[in-house]
């Protein structure tokens, strides 16, 4: 197979009326002889905890989330200080001209719109059934060692266009996704599926900018300095990798489980050490 890549708190303020749920109290001298309390928004999310997190209102708390980064200060406007990524493999051939109904164009297109090519190993993702492909919300886990990072995205490009490839026209199918307040990563993943109407020949490909995010936790900074890189190309190889694998026998399109919430890839192993899993929410803040 070939397979080419060029790694290119809240508002605080003095007060004695009744402090509502959730909130925590902290008491602090006002002045000489006069207490206040000062209560501080809690973050239910803020530290790293071993049970595991509701999945369903993690993700349902995305839609209130931004993307983490302006695009006017990201790639191809400023290059400065950013990764930019392309990695490519050949799938295979269907006959020249537009794709096939039901060959190999439509079968790798429906794993991608799945995300049913990442390494469960390395990447995790849930979304909510149903979910048009623009506008999905989807928490990703990435996994490393003990710590599961659940960290949101956003899908806000849909491909479908004809372009003029190397060696002719081609035709694009994909879409995009872009990183929200609190992932470790800022940035753009395009994934696409690229025919040549000319030769027959069907790509999977990976177009991606991105750079680490304003991470404060000073552990996970550190951490995502020494590894973040590292972890990020070996899941572009894995994923181009795994869908080539997948074709010839896809799974089914993917459903949701009784919450509601598509868990991909389809068919990820269980955790044999859950008891030891360290769940860290929107890790980047």
């Amino acid at each position: 197979m070939r397979v080419s890549g060029v790694p290119t708190p809240g508002t605080r303020y003095a007060s004695t009326r009744r402090i509502p749920s959730g909130q925590r109290t902290r008491w602090s001298r006002r002045s000489r002889g006069t207490i206040g309390r000062v209560p501080v928004r809690r973050d239910p999310y803020r530290s790293p905890a071993l049970n595991a997190p509701d999945l369903a209102a993690i993700v349902d708390d995305l839609g209130g989330r931004s993307v983490n980064y302006d695009e006017a200060l990201a790639p191809p406007h400023v290059t400065d200080g950013w990764h930019q990524d392309r990695w490519t493999v050949e799938l295979g051939h269907e006959a020249p001209g537009e794709p096939e109904p039901d060959g190999l164009v439509a079968a790798a297109d429906a794993l991608v719109n799945g995300y049913e090519f990442t390494d469960p190993s390395l990447l995790r993702a849930v979304y909510r059934y149903p979910a048009d492909v623009v506008g999905r919300d989807m928490l990703l886990q990435g996994r490393f060692a003990m710590f599961r990072f659940h960290m949101g995205v956003r899908i806000t490009a849909e491909l479908d266009e004809l372009r003029e490839g190397p060696d002719g026209p081609e035709r694009v199918v994909g879409w995009a996704y872009q990183t929200l307040d609190g992932h470790l990563e800022q940035g753009r993943l395009t994934y696409e599926i690229a025919k040549d109407l000319t030769t027959g020949r069907v790509e999977f490909r990976i177009d991606a900018y991105s750079r680490q995010s304003q991470i404060r936790n000073p552990l996970f900074r550190v951490g995502f300095g020494f590894f973040g890189r590292h972890t990020q190309l070996r899941f572009y190889r894995a994923a181009l990798e795994r869908l080539k694998d997948r074709l010839p026998h896809p799974p089914g399109e993917p459903g949701p489980d009784a919450d509601g919430l598509v868990r991909v890839p389809t068919g990820a192993p269980p955790d044999r050490a859950g008891w030891a899993e360290i769940h860290v929410v929107h890790p980047g803040r």
